[in-house]
């Protein structure tokens, strides 16, 4: 009985996202890639079936609530590739934005795969949901073997400085890791820097309670206007930057890779300031 009401949940999400999506969009889901094995899962959990099923709430809040407007996605190019962007809003909304965008409006569309950080498969239920849907623990050898499959991965490397930012820092990029530039000098794999404007005031944090954060074993716990860290509607804009291709060893001192990761993080800071002052407001 159990499955049966499971089965029905999900075909009544799925034709959510059949009846949100245009007969474009449509075709583009389904040609997506499915690298799954004999039990519906890729080695690391994903499976598309589910994430279609999954993928109603996000479309729309993707043309309804958020309205996204992408520029520039027409140069992410085929095969592996790391999109890499900046990370804010308390609630990782930004992800499952560039996500939809990605599936709904990329060519080829791609179903793409973000690293979390390795507290998340110790929630309840979330861990479970969010390896179906195709996240994965952000370690170097999770990120080699998707690469190597030729699979776009999302990386934020601002991590939790990021997404916590106090509303005085907001658009201020945190400081960035070194890990993906070393993945992406080893494995030969274009960046596409990536820019996100609106997420920023979702949630603004007016103050960050470390003391609780640490009872409850999270990152930080922001108290926003609204007392949690539910999201307004304001309309986001994903930029989509030109690839950057990068030479030199893996294994070169950080001081070197520090410098290609600088031209990574200007790239993304200059797209940012361009989009705030080319957007009217916050909700329109």
């Amino acid at each position: 009985m159990l499955e049966r009401l499971t089965d029905r949940v999900k075909k009544g999400l799925r034709d959510w996202t059949d009846r949100l999506a245009n007969d474009e969009q449509k075709h583009r889901l389904q040609a997506l890639a499915r690298p799954e094995n004999e039990y519906g899962v890729d080695p690391f959990g994903f499976s598309l079936d589910y994430s279609l099923s999954a993928l109603a709430p996000f479309v729309w809040l993707y043309r309804n609530y958020f309205r996204v407007e992408t520029y520039g996605i027409e140069k992410v190019p085929a095969g592996r590739v790391l999109l890499v962007s900046n990370h804010s809003g308390q609630i990782p909304l930004d992800g499952a934005m560039i996500g939809v965008s990605m599936m709904l409006e990329a060519s080829p569309p791609r179903a793409i795969r973000s690293m979390v950080e390795k507290w998340v498969p110790s929630l309840p239920y979330v861990s479970t949901f969010m390896a179906r849907v195709g996240q994965i623990v952000g370690t170097p050898e999770n990120c080699r073997r998707l690469l190597d499959a030729e699979e776009a991965i999302l990386v934020f490397p601002e991590g939790t400085r990021g997404i916590n930012k106090l509303w005085p820092q907001r658009y201020q990029l945190q400081e960035f890791g070194l890990g993906f530039m070393r993945l992406a000098l080893e494995t030969r794999t274009p960046i596409i820097p990536v820019a996100v404007v609106g997420a920023e005031e979702q949630a603004p944090a007016l103050m960050d309670l470390k003391p609780v954060a640490k009872l409850l074993g999270f990152p930080s716990f922001p108290v926003t206007p609204t007392g949690l860290p539910i999201p307004l509607p304001t309309k986001y804009r994903i930029y989509f930057g030109d690839p950057l291709r990068f030479t030199g060893r893996p294994d070169d001192e950080d001081s070197e890779l520090d410098k290609k990761v600088r031209t990574v993080k200007a790239a993304i800071q200059s797209m940012l300031h361009q989009g705030l002052k080319e957007r009217r407001g916050v909700f329109w």
